[in-house]
């Protein structure tokens, strides 16, 4: 394991359980994968607030559009075996298409590049007001034109990747869970992974759950749904360590994976910019990118009713990241991100070194949470409420064993000030931060009782 990980991944926990209760979600699951080894998988939270079942490790959840991700893999495992060619026409192999859509390629589909409708006349399904299309509803929307002309632009669609799941079929003379199953989720070992919710059985699942907007509270949204013919493009369940596992195999970089080297690199490579969103973000094939220099990403995301889902593997530092919410508003994209924040800070600064090691905690004021987190020869004053944690982080440099002084920060913060750390006997109690006194949880709770009462004015 690189040396800066261990204390990165162990403020990464200490973090994402801060988020979800400054948010007030109901859970979160996270893996972090470095090469092919998990390294952190964690959970917070609840499974079901109904119930108040805790989330764990070990719970499911819908994964939604990193279906598309797997499905990809099968399309490319397909080609590798030279059984199928990423040029070749749908229609050569599915009939009943329209004359536009049966011309357009594979390949084309596979990189939503293809005109195709996202969700059909009727996208009730993904509203959770009807059930998932059939094949022969699939088919029946796919009689009529496309959208668009072929390859020219992105334009995301489940009815392509759903209509992938039937180039699978049609190639392999298989159902299409059960291949994938076979072939691909066997083939990498995840023991964690189904391609729809029945397979799944009796495991532990997650339950999702709608915001708290319009009700005033959250319901619980069971997700129980039968994807059909729509499996191949939003079906999967899957833990968070599965899925960071299933990714990390995919990097280009992987020593080892079910798909040729070749066959990696042209699925993480950027072929489409989504031009009119600001986020810059690219589509391979079955693949989401973003991101700049030694930390460009590649992976996926998933919505289903009641979770949002994400996932990113960083080729160059040999990382796979999974963050996995079960809520409509779920944070998995900005905590992602934030995640991968905190670990090029540690990769930049380093791990702590014997004189920065006890400095550390979680120390609170009226005004919030202070994190003393130390890397190398500094320690930095991380804000746990912000999504980038270290942005304009404070830094403070040790003088002696627990005194020190900020040499760095913004100038409304306090710089060239002193900072003890106060001990009751070898604990540490209290933080003196220039002129003030950061407390522990509890007795920060104590006071703020004592002062202001422990009524509610909610």
């Amino acid at each position: 394991m690189k040396p800066w990980l261990a204390p990165a991944l162990d403020y990464v926990a200490s973090w994402l359980d801060f988020q979800r209760l400054h948010h007030d979600q109901p859970g979160c699951a996270v893996a972090v994968a470095d090469g092919d080894e998990i390294v952190l998988e964690a959970a917070f939270g609840s499974a079901n607030l109904a119930t108040g079942e805790a989330l764990t490790p070990r719970h499911g959840f819908r994964i939604a559009s990193h279906s598309k991700s797997f499905t990809s893999a099968g399309i490319l495992r397909l080609v590798d075996e030279g059984r199928l060619r990423l040029d070749d026409a749908v229609g050569g192999l599915i009939d009943g298409l329209h004359p536009e859509i049966a011309r357009v390629t594979v390949g084309q589909v596979l990189s939503n590049s293809a005109g195709l409708t996202r969700d059909g006349p009727d996208a009730g399904q993904f509203l959770d007001r009807k059930p998932f299309c059939s094949k022969a509803e699939l088919l029946g929307d796919l009689a009529n034109a496309p959208v668009l002309p072929s390859s020219q632009r992105f334009k995301y669609s489940n009815h392509g990747f759903a209509l992938l799941g039937l180039v699978i079929e049609a190639v392999t003379g298989r159902n299409y869970n059960e291949w994938i199953t076979d072939e691909i989720v066997a083939k990498v070992g995840l023991t964690e992974t189904k391609p729809d919710i029945g397979p799944w059985g009796d495991r532990l699942m997650a339950k999702g759950h709608s915001g708290r907007q319009l009700l005033g509270r959250r319901v619980v949204i069971p997700a129980d749904n039968h994807c059909h013919a729509m499996a191949s493009a939003t079906g999967f369940v899957a833990t968070a360590a599965d899925v960071a596992r299933y990714f990390a195999q995919l990097s280009p970089h992987a020593g080892r994976s079910i798909l040729s080297a070749q066959s990696r690199r042209e699925m993480t490579r950027r072929l489409w910019p989504d031009d009119e969103s600001a986020l810059g973000r690219h589509y391979g094939l079955g693949t989401i990118s973003g991101g700049e220099g030694d930390w460009r990403w590649v992976g996926h995301s998933g919505g289903f009713q009641g979770f949002i889902t994400r996932t990113a593997i960083i080729p160059k530092q040999g990382l796979t990241i999974s963050v996995l919410t079960n809520a409509t508003d779920g944070l998995a994209h900005p905590w992602l991100d934030g995640v991968a924040h905190i670990l090029k800070t540690f990769a930049e600064r380093g791990g702590p070194s014997a004189e920065t090691r006890d400095w550390t905690g979680r120390w609170w004021t009226l005004w919030g949470a202070t994190d003393l987190v130390p890397v190398a020869d500094r320690v930095l004053c991380a804000a746990p409420a912000l999504l980038t944690p270290f942005l304009d982080a404070a830094e403070i440099a040790i003088e002696a064993p627990d005194n020190g002084r900020i040499v760095r920060a913004s100038g409304f913060h306090s710089p060239g000030e002193t900072v003890a750390l106060e001990r009751d006997g070898a604990k540490v109690s209290s933080v003196k931060m220039a002129g003030s006194r950061l407390l522990g949880a509890d007795a920060m709770r104590a006071e703020m009782e004592e002062r202001y009462g422990g009524g509610s004015s909610a």
